[in-house]
């Protein structure tokens, strides 16, 4: 049936966000450590395990002692730090049946600095390209626009249909093709020319049998687009008693993503019958902190309208401001395994919360105090259900943690539905918190980070041309395409967008094959793999181009690129985790840090304190629910960091510093206030 694409194409839309993955403590930062060998952090405050009651409100941080490593808890084996295999699909005769693939990525387990990343498995040699590309033959084009998709080509597929879709080409099939080119379009998320394809569509071919499929397909477009009243519209266009359940879950899907309080009220006078923007409305009311006494008629009407549980939509008591906050750190400490090997590899967490620690030690000398409640989650999500099943953990101001991803996804849920803000230390996938204004991250997500680069490249560079080049890992990908979509969005072009598989020496080679980079406005580079740097070295002096090139930090402690190589051509470095060495903060932090652990900080102690030093702060400027606060401040002067924000609604860091080196010296370029 014609329709059973549609049914396919959006569950497995909506099942590929949510699939279980590790997620890796934290990627590329500056100056990753060597492994460390000391001990844990001494530390007063209580760890928790599960089982054993901690008492927010009671206890003060200074009485109790840290449960000690052998002490037993449930032990658990199930890592997780698994991914469902990728749905398998194909493209029938049947236009209609096409899916959409679900995309997986490569997890890694957490090393001492985070830095190491697991192998990945052995690529899956590709399917052959079809040996007819760009045949005179209609038919052979069509044919090979199908084969693409089911590829995941979805550009060369693309090329492929493009001809076939004008009236003028009067081609039998060309609905279909318009409607294929769209279906690939979407997939590469290439949204605008997607939605070009199918107004085509709409107007050229108005009486094509599959027109609710495109209705249906164009609604995704505008809602990604982040046009939901046109969204809305398009979808009221396909018939009544057609696609009814899909239609649902896409609003279901969409809806709780509008941040904008002004704008959602304007679809609910616009459409007050519709029962999914009315429940999407309440559930931000009662859920996500848009609450307001003024808003008490509006809610009592939609209950009473739409059926709603009154005791399920019945606002919580706002929190008020207190003298002293209660803050749960939930990270896998892992006690139940006292090894010398798993206290390397756990490393990483001890220097997180030696870093919070300090940080309550300076609030509570301006005042401001915290108490820290820190639970061993361990490395399942078992223990850490076990945890969220402690009656005091309702009862704290904030959470911070965990580590892995299919426990932030947990955690999120347990957040909003007790109205409890949580903040993820390590994570840069920003899809963790599209739908949930009680989660955030403290580190700028991937796609933050490209969209920051691309209006610096913009305002910076002369040329309005560029090449991007990505790692194949899901958090290089999503840059890749953030980046295209914010540079063009500028008024920029990218000329070329091509995955790479840099332990490859062939693959490099093949991702700048037939590219003049004498003739582009500058190049980026998504790569953290030591191997990329030396190549696009290599080829930069080959080719004798002087182009800007943007890529990671990480890039400066590659031994096989001299600090001469980067410092001699105009290399910009995406550099979250900067430390300027001589300011005031970041001197005085290492200070207390040695003096209390003997040892330098690596990054992951300066996150631990960056964090709950800013937070911690808006716990006591703002009391627990700070979030429109937030949004309306732009991003200020970390104490060790270079900046932190999440104005406009944002839920991950919005500051991503650009740093350059000008005589073996790394300035940044881009400093707080200066964007």
């Amino acid at each position: 049936m014609r329709h059973l694409f549609a049914l396919r194409f959006f569950c497995v839309l909506l099942a590929a966000p949510f699939t279980a993955q590790a997620q890796q403590p934290t990627t590329r930062p500056a100056t990753t450590p060597p492994p460390r060998t000391a001990t844990p952090p001494k530390t007063t405050t209580p760890i928790v395990k599960p089982g054993a009651a901690a008492k927010p409100g009671t206890t003060s941080g200074t009485k109790t002692t840290t449960a000690p490593t052998g002490t037993a808890s449930p032990k658990t084996s199930v890592p997780a730090k698994t991914s469902p295999a990728p749905a398998k699909t194909s493209v029938p005769a049947n236009t209609s049946a096409i899916t959409n693939k679900s995309t997986t990525s490569v997890t890694a387990d957490p090393s001492p600095t985070g830095a190491a990343k697991a192998a990945a498995p052995a690529a899956k040699p590709q399917p052959p390209l079809p040996a007819n590309l760009g045949s005179s033959d209609q038919s052979v084009r069509y044919q090979n626009g199908k084969t693409l998709i089911n590829q995941a080509r979805y550009d060369l597929a693309m090329q492929e249909l493009e001809p076939l879709t004008a009236p003028a080409a009067k081609f039998a099939k060309a609905p279909e093709s318009a409607y294929l080119y769209a279906v690939a379009a979407t997939r590469a998320k290439k949204w605008a020319d997607a939605e070009q394809m199918l107004n085509l569509l709409r107007t050229e071919y108005p009486s094509w049998p599959g027109m609710p499929d495109a209705f249906f397909l164009q609604a995704q477009v505008s809602f990604e687009q982040a046009e939901p009243d046109n969204a809305l519209t398009v979808l009221n266009q396909i018939p009544a008693g057609q696609l009814d359940a899909e239609r649902e879950n896409m609003k279901a899907t969409y809806l709780p993503r509008i941040k904008d309080k002004p704008l959602f009220q304007n679809l609910l006078r616009k459409y007050p019958q519709d029962a999914a923007v009315g429940r999407a409305y309440a559930n931000k009311l009662v859920s996500d902190g848009w609450y307001t006494d003024a808003d008490k008629s509006t809610l009592d009407q939609l209950i009473t309208q739409f059926s709603l549980d009154r005791n399920r939509y019945t606002p919580r008591p706002r929190a008020v401001k207190k003298g002293s906050y209660n803050v749960a750190v939930l990270l896998p400490f892992e006690f139940n395994d006292p090894s010398w090997e798993k206290i390397r590899k756990n490393q990483f967490v001890s220097d997180l919360y030696a870093g919070m620690r300090i940080a309550q030690d300076s609030l509570q000398r301006e005042n401001h105090p915290v108490q820290l409640f820190a639970y061993d989650t361990g490395a399942d999500t078992l223990q850490l259900k076990q945890v969220l099943a402690l009656p005091e953990l309702a009862g704290m101001d904030m959470i911070i943690g965990p580590v892995y991803k299919s426990g932030s996804k947990i955690l999120a849920r347990y957040a909003r539905e007790r109205q409890i803000l949580c903040v993820n230390p390590l994570s840069q996938d920003g899809e963790l918190v599209l739908d949930n204004e009680w989660h955030y991250l403290f580190e700028p997500s991937n796609t933050t980070q490209a969209r920051q680069a691309a209006q610096f490249a913009f305002s910076h560079f002369t040329g309005r041309t560029a090449v991007v080049i990505y790692e194949d890992t899901k958090n290089e990908t999503a840059f890749g395409q953030a980046y295209k979509a914010a540079y063009e969005a500028l008024g920029g072009k990218v000329q070329v967008l091509r995955m790479v598989d840099s332990d490859a020496e062939e693959a490099l080679n093949t991702a700048f094959s037939g590219i003049d980079l004498k003739t582009v406005g500058h190049l980026v580079v998504a790569s953290d793999n030591r191997k990329a740097g030396p190549y696009v070295m290599g080829l930069l002096q080959a080719q004798g181009a002087r182009i800007p090139l943007i890529t990671y930090a990480s890039w400066l402690e590659n031994p096989r690129i001299s600090l001469g190589q980067l410092d001699a051509r105009d290399v910009y470095f995406i550099d979250p985790h900067h430390l300027d060495k001589t300011a005031f903060g970041v001197r005085r932090f290492r200070q207390l840090y040695i003096q209390r652990q003997n040892l330098p900080p690596s990054v992951f102690a300066n996150i631990g304190f960056e964090l709950l030093y800013y937070f911690g702060s808006q716990l006591h400027q703002f009391g627990p629910a700070f979030q429109q606060n937030l949004a309306a401040s732009g991003p200020v002067s970390g104490s060790v960091f270079q900046g932190i924000g999440y104005p406009n609604g944002a839920h991950d860091n919005q500051y991503v510093p650009i740093t350059k080196l000008e005589h073996l010296e790394i300035e940044v370029l881009n400093p707080v206030g200066l964007r």
